[in-house]
């Protein structure tokens, strides 16, 4: 071994541990050799770098450098200085890529070389270099790497507006781990939870985001390479807006504005009357108002699943037009709008996509984004976006919404099925979403799998070997070397008997009246149209009936459940720091999981539907249980959300209690 430079020549590539990178380069040869990076090293950025880039990707390296080996770097640019890593331009190379090499070049040369063909590929090649010190600490592998993605523009959209607001130090957390993963945009959904100007009583109760909290963002975001894009809901899924006093008017249904709450009505309904004279302004007051925030000139403006359009007052006010020429010209005027600032409008795909005359309408100077969330997604709708020359983003999907635990399968399946199609049909880009409806239970760190599956399927969607992906996702994500963290949470996440999704149907059947909400009872899957004669109880029952044989399961899903805690348990505590970060959110939702299992039997038994006496006791026991453990929930809801909404969760676990209690005592 040379004392100089840190050379192992002994060292057999073939012998070595893999190395765990997410994305995976399309091109990586492993050379003979280890190399120690000095302990008082620099970096050198050439002068063709951008000075403030420079500064960004050298403060990332010296950041990792210190917490993978304590050892504290300089930095600096120009020919005259000499580093162990240099970081530079080379104009042969194409768009994002980059080369990265780690070898002994002698005393003069560096160990480590990255080049990109712009700014952005120099930038992927600092995170990758970033995630191999972060695994390999200062002694660094031999290897050669050329690499680039297949999608230019790779997005997470993030919902913070169905129940949960993120905290500023979270978003800021979750752009800095996107940004390690090489996605380069961020979209904000928003519908209610920003503060914007004259609309105090939709956002009130809300935690809303505040504007300079938005630019500041911006900011951070713009350092990391990711461009921050707003996303607004725009004419449908207006459902706290339209339930104010001020803004109810503008709705199909404004009668149904007083209606109790409900998280699954809020799904469905509340879709803006886009002939109301007063629809218009206030879509573009939103744009206006949200737009300015961000340096980005793109914009997404939502229009999806607006299930009302022209059912409501927009028929009963004596139009003709057929709801796809409605859609289709609220749209054309909303892209206008954008177009006349200079702006680059997108919009979700779903009701273009299922209505050919809105398809053959849209504006070729925007960009649908095609959300398919299917696991077993086919090409065809992809197909079709493709076949009219439209522009199009796929959009699959992290699968963690309406449940305390991630559907990690389904995720895969999804993101990287769709992932081939969109190369396969010419897609611009690829996203993926990461929704909270019912009120946003899913804590943000269960996205973590589905992130990492959309990092590796939209840079190189061919490498689809998820055996691979999975154990460098261990590793690299949650810095476990037993193998068995990913594998237990998996497992968790496939033994719901009972989630949340279904509670929430349970609950919301009472529409609060002593009578059968019947919006809620056509939601429930495996049950025939609502019968209107029918009572709140037998449509429990019917729901029930629908979910028993799993709840027939509970007692082995419930062993499922404890062996996956305790395998997390003990992967965590052989592993790094990174994994308890986690480990608290995620034993406390599959504690909560168990809880809600027991409680699926526990109801199913009250209601005939599995045999068996009720268990006052039991009843009353899990009653309990449930109060202390969303005490549990709510502390670990607040490590990385504001308050927001969280007493909307708290009423339907509440609710459930006292359904436990008074059954036990009747």
């Amino acid at each position: 071994m040379s004392l100089d430079n840190g050379i192992d020549a002994v060292a057999d590539p073939s012998r070595e541990r893999p190395l765990a990178l997410i994305p995976r380069p399309l091109h990586l040869q492993r050379d003979r050799g280890r190399f120690l990076l000095p302990v008082a090293g620099r970096i050198v950025c050439g002068t063709a770098v951008d000075q403030e880039l420079g500064s960004v990707l050298s403060g990332q390296l010296t950041d990792t450098i210190k917490q993978a080996t304590g050892m504290v770097w300089d930095h600096s640019r120009g020919q005259a200085w000499t580093g162990a890593v240099s970081l530079d331009l080379d104009q042969n190379l194409g768009p994002q890529e980059y080369l990265l090499s780690i070898a002994d070049q002698g005393e003069r040369r560096p160990i480590v070389d990255i080049r990109g063909g712009d700014g952005q590929g120099l930038r992927w090649g600092v995170q990758t270099l970033r995630q191999i010190i972060m695994q390999c600490g200062p002694v660094l592998p031999a290897l050669h790497i050329q690499d680039r993605p297949a999608y230019p523009t790779r997005i997470y959209s993030l919902d913070v507006t169905r129940g949960r607001v993120p905290t500023m130090d979270w978003l800021r957390h979750w752009a800095d781990t996107l940004a390690l993963y090489k996605f380069n945009q961020l979209q904000l959904y928003i519908e209610h939870t920003m503060a914007f100007p004259g609309m105090s009583e939709a956002w009130r109760g809300t935690s809303p985001l505040e504007p300079g909290q938005i630019t500041d963002f911006d900011d951070y975001c713009a350092r990391l390479g990711i461009e921050l894009v707003p996303s607004i809901s725009t004419f449908g899924h207006h459902y706290t807006s339209l339930r104010t006093r001020g803004f109810r008017d503008l709705g199909e249904f404004p009668e149904q504005a007083d209606r109790p709450y409900s998280f699954i009505e809020r799904q469905e309904h509340h879709t803006i009357n886009v002939n109301h004279p007063q629809a218009l302004a206030f879509s573009t007051g939103l744009i206006d108002a949200y737009a300015p925030l961000m340096r980005t000139r793109n914009f997404n403006i939502g229009g999806d699943e607006t299930f009302d359009l022209g059912k409501g007052r927009s028929r009963q006010d004596g139009s003709s037009k057929d709801p796809a020429d409605m859609y289709a010209d609220y749209l054309i005027s909303l892209c206008g709008h954008l177009h006349a600032q200079g702006r680059h409008p997108m919009f979700w795909g779903d009701v273009a996509v299922s209505m050919p005359k809105v398809l053959d309408r849209l504006p070729k100077d925007c960009t649908l984004l095609n959300w398919l969330y299917d696991p077993q997604v086919e090409p065809d709708k992809v197909a079709l976006v493709a076949s009219t020359g439209a522009r199009q983003i796929v959009c699959s999907a992290v699968h963690d919404w309406n449940h305390l635990l991630p559907g990690i399968d389904n995720a895969w399946n999804n993101i990287s099925r769709l992932s081939r199609y969109g190369i396969q049909y010419g897609a611009v880009g690829a996203m993926v979403t990461d929704w909270g409806d019912y009120g946003h239970i899913n804590d943000p760190r269960m996205s973590l799998p589905g992130m990492a599956y959309a990092a590796q399927c939209f840079w190189n969607p061919d490498d689809d070997d998820r055996d691979r992906v999975d154990r460098d996702m261990g590793l690299l994500v949650y810095g476990d070397a037993t193998g068995d963290y990913l594998p237990a949470l998996i497992q968790a996440g496939s033994s719901v008997v009972f989630g949340w999704d279904d509670m929430v149907r349970y609950w919301e059947l009472d529409d609060r009246h002593g009578g059968l909400n019947q919006d809620v009872a056509s939601t429930v899957p495996g049950v025939p149209e609502p019968d209107p004669s029918a009572d709140v109880d037998e449509a429990r029952r019917s729901l029930l009936m629908v979910l028993r044989n799993r709840l027939e399961q509970v007692d082995q899903r419930d062993a499922l459940l404890v062996d996956a805690a305790a395998r997390m348990g003990r992967a965590a505590a052989e592993s790094q720091a990174d994994v308890r970060r986690t480990l608290q959110a995620q034993l406390v939702a599959v504690h909560g999981q168990r809880l809600f299992n027991a409680l699926g039997r526990s109801l199913a038994v009250c209601h005939g539907v599995l045999p068996g006496a009720p268990d006052a006791g039991a009843d009353r026991g899990l009653a309990d249980a449930l109060e202390i453990w969303f005490e549990s929930y709510a502390t670990v809801w607040r490590q990385v959300s504001r308050e927001s909404e969280l007493g909307r969760i708290a009423s339907v676990i509440w609710g459930f209690a006292d359904i436990l209690r008074k059954g036990a005592n009747s």
